[in-house]
């Protein structure tokens, strides 16, 4: 948060003071010990008002910051929460600390809006980097709250599509697709590095990939000159291709060593869980579901669930592959290190026969200029 400068005028010593106004940061918690304990970790720092969310909603000032502690399985944490959804979406940063590592708490925190999730137990120094000065982490060039909402909704559409599986719950592939339209928009208008770097800064795990991944997909397809209709297709394909990872557990999703044979099996069977979550949606259309399905396939017939090979893998799938493939490299993870931009092409080149070589030729653009 860039300094905010305060003149106060006062007699005393008669003079003027010159005080430092501080970030204001709103709390909300489900009970008075978990707001008494998040308060007291910002107080030196900030300006801190507390609320608990079984009270009347009370915010009147729009905070820089909420932090929300809260056990999110209790629907009626959830229905406070949503209460006061459009209050908290005018803060910059919405904080949620999630005390179950679960793929439920955590997207259903995205889904209530979350910009930072941090689960488990409360680390002080996690949650002040989480608020840490945003004239830090800002991009070289601002954007505007329009432009950021495009960030937040799709997020949210992602984390809702998670939520929804898990739930057993219908999926809003409407308000999935409208989530792409925006970022095919944003990056028409503010390139491909602006998003990467939006998407970086507020997103975690494997809500940061989907969009990173449909970002990276969508600027290919401009790139390549790709119609309408089939730009919403990739951008489609793209939101929804790891939905079959809400059946996956965190512990193996995020686990910082080399996953043992077991594993490695679980991980693999996503595509074709995604394929099952989708396979019966009216909405969905066959292009969408192959890409779902086969996004891990390669040309040489080395890939997963069905080992398809050559002219068996469509145009989109060869385009979503590499995207997704670069985007794991770039991003950002709290268990290995990110891939700068130029090696992680490097590394797609040297993958052979597995991609396809012109398309890989044409991704240089994408990767390293646009």
């Amino acid at each position: 948060m860039q300094n905010v400068r305060t003149i106060s005028r006062s007699i005393k010593s008669g003079g003027i003071r010159e005080t430092e106004a501080r970030p204001f940061v709103h709390v909300l918690a489900d009970s008075s010990d978990k707001l008494s304990a998040v308060c007291s970790l910002l107080d030196q720092n900030f300006s801190v008002a507390g609320e608990r969310l079984d009270a009347e909603a009370k915010l009147s000032q729009v905070p820089f910051a909420v932090v929300v502690r809260a056990d999110l399985r209790d629907v009626g944490n959830i229905a406070a929460i949503k209460k006061r959804a459009s209050k908290l979406a005018k803060a910059q940063r919405r904080i949620f600390l999630v005390e179950y590592s679960s793929h439920l708490s955590i997207s259903q925190a995205y889904a209530l809006g979350a910009t930072h999730v941090l689960p488990g137990t409360i680390d002080k120094s996690k949650l002040r980097a989480a608020l840490a000065d945003r004239a830090e982490t800002a991009p070289a060039s601002s954007t505007s709250p329009q432009t950021d909402n495009a960030a937040e909704t799709a997020a949210t559409a992602i984390a809702s599509m998670f939520t929804a599986v898990m739930l057993g719950e219908p999926i809003d592939v409407d308000g999935t697709k409208e989530a792409g339209r925006k970022i095919a928009d944003r990056i028409t208008e503010h390139g491909l590095s602006e998003w990467l770097t939006t998407v970086r800064r507020h997103h975690e795990g494997t809500y940061q990939h989907c969009l990173l991944v449909t970002g990276l997909a969508i600027d290919f397809g401009l790139s390549l000159g790709v119609g309408g209709t089939d730009l919403e297709r990739l951008y489609s394909a793209a939101m929804f291709h790891d939905i079959g990872k809400a059946r996956i557990p965190l512990a193996i999703l995020d686990k910082p060593d080399r996953l043992d044979a077991d594993e490695r099996a679980m991980i693999e069977t996503h595509p074709a869980a995604g394929y099952e979550f989708l396979k019966d949606h009216e909405k969905i259309s066959r292009e969408i579901l192959d890409a779902v399905r086969h996004h891990h396939e390669y040309l040489d017939g080395s890939g997963y669930p069905d080992a398809l090979s050559g002219e068996s893998i469509s145009d989109i799938v060869r385009i979503l592959t590499i995207s997704d493939i670069f985007a794991a490299l770039i991003e950002h993870r709290h268990y290995k290190p990110t891939v700068p931009r130029a090696e992680a092409y490097d590394i797609l080149c040297a993958m052979g026969g597995k991609l396809e070589k012109a398309l890989v030729t044409s991704f240089k653009q994408v990767a390293l200029t646009r």
